[in-house]
């Protein structure tokens, strides 16, 4: 998960967040941002998959953040929203730091929005940064109930 009330953002990442190098969007183009997400050698984001969330965000559910330039996607992440908890599935980028502003753009709008938790379903070095961290089952399973109601 990464807490959203310790959720940390570097100094340069904030600057450019701020200075509005990227357009920012929620849902301009959820399955483009999936198949960004798709666009690696190793991927689980099947036509399949691709298919079942695109008709997730149909209903309500799947929501993408997404950083644009010049009229071009290039970054952004895509996951699930249930009650006051949003599960992120995949992200990408074109450009340099354009996931990292999307992630920051997410937690802003989780905030503003009184969601209670991100998980990130793993943690690797791009998610440490911002604070991730594993939390024990139990404690997890305690969190997603209070979220949920």
């Amino acid at each position: 998960i990464i807490p959203l009330e310790t959720f940390h953002v570097s100094k340069n990442l904030k600057r450019l967040y701020k200075r509005g190098h990227f357009e920012l969007r929620i849902n301009g183009d959820f399955e483009g941002t999936m198949r960004g997400c798709a666009a690696r050698e190793d991927t689980w984001i099947s036509e399949d998959i691709i298919a079942s969330y695109c008709k997730l965000n149909e209903m309500g559910y799947g929501f993408s953040f997404e950083t644009w330039r010049e009229g071009q996607l290039v970054g952004g992440l895509y996951g699930v929203a249930i009650g006051k908890v949003f599960f992120g599935e995949s992200m990408f980028h074109k450009e340099t730091d354009a996931s990292k502003i999307a992630l920051v753009f997410l937690v802003e709008f989780l905030k503003e929005n009184d969601f209670r938790l991100l998980d990130t379903q793993y943690i690797n070095d791009h998610l440490l940064q911002f604070g991730a961290k594993e939390v024990p089952n139990e404690e997890y399973e305690e969190m997603l109930a209070q979220a949920l109601e």
